[in-house]
């Protein structure tokens, strides 16, 4: 399947859009490539995308440098075929979205409230993206072994 607008749309939420749901909307893109479109989205969007998160991710490849925080409400006259909630906040404020199929909750530590050196700060962000990885490319791998059952 290529990436066209007709591609399944796969959205990403948290409560403030600018770590957790990033890191995984770069991660399930690197890994699922042209087979969907993934956005991510906030409940309470914070209005930016957090320094460290962008700088963790480029430590593995993936730039999400460009990536902007938006309203989850932004995605409400699209359809959504996978929703990924990855906080509780998010889960519990989630809408149904048009064309919905599958909803998926992964909760995941908030790298944002870490604390410390900056040194200390990067390692959370990085243990937060490693484990964000493993689950989204576990998650990838289970879709296109789906896809290529007879």
């Amino acid at each position: 399947m290529s990436k066209t607008a007709s591609a399944p749309l796969i959205l990403v939420l948290c409560t403030g859009n600018s770590c957790r749901s990033h890191m995984a909307e770069g991660l399930l893109r690197a890994a699922a490539g042209n087979h969907f479109r993934v956005a991510s989205a906030g409940s309470k969007p914070s209005g930016y995308v957090h320094p460290l998160a962008i700088r963790v991710l480029s430590e593995i490849g993936i730039d999400i440098s460009a990536h902007t925080s938006k309203h989850m409400d932004e995605f409400l006259g699209q359809d959504v075929e996978t929703v990924i909630t990855v906080c509780g906040n998010a889960d519990q404020v989630c809408p149904r979205y048009p064309g919905q199929v599958n909803h998926h909750h992964w909760p995941f530590d908030d790298p944002a409230h870490a604390v410390g050196s900056e040194e200390e700060r990067l390692e959370v962000f990085r243990r937060v993206r490693d484990e964000i990885r493993r689950v989204f490319e576990a998650y990838w791998q289970g879709r296109r072994d789906e896809a290529r059952r007879p």
